[in-house]
C-alpha cells in the first residue's frame, strides 16, 4: 500500500448506506479504489469501489461491485484463481 495515502480520509459515501470498514487499495492520478463493509436497509454487503475525482473537489462514484453472501464470493474467488495466473 502506498505510505502517502492519508489512511483517516473517509470513503465518499452517504446515508442510508452505512459504512462498517474500509480498506484503500489504490488512490492516485484523480482515481480511488477501496472495498468497504456497508450496511445497507440492515445487510451487510462487501463492495468495491472506484470513485474519480472530480475537477470542483470532491468524489464522484464511477463503478460498484457489490458481494451479499460467501456463496456469491466463493463464485467469484473461484473463477479469479481459475485466471490469475494468466497474469505477468
Amino acid at each position: 500500500m502506498d505510505p502517502n495515502l492519508a489512511q483517516d480520509e473517509l470513503v465518499p459515501i452517504a446515508p442510508p448506506l452505512k459504512v462498517l470498514q474500509s480498506v484503500t487499495i489504490n488512490k492516485k492520478f484523480g482515481w480511488w479504489s477501496a472495498v468497504v463493509l456497508l450496511e445497507s436497509w440492515g445487510r451487510k454487503q462487501l463492495c468495491f469501489y472506484l470513485w474519480q475525482k472530480k475537477p470542483t473537489g470532491g468524489w464522484r462514484r464511477k463503478q460498484k461491485f457489490a458481494v451479499h453472501s460467501q456463496e456469491h464470493w466463493g463464485l467469484i474467488a473461484n473463477a479469479i484463481e481459475k485466471m490469475v495466473g494468466e497474469l505477468n
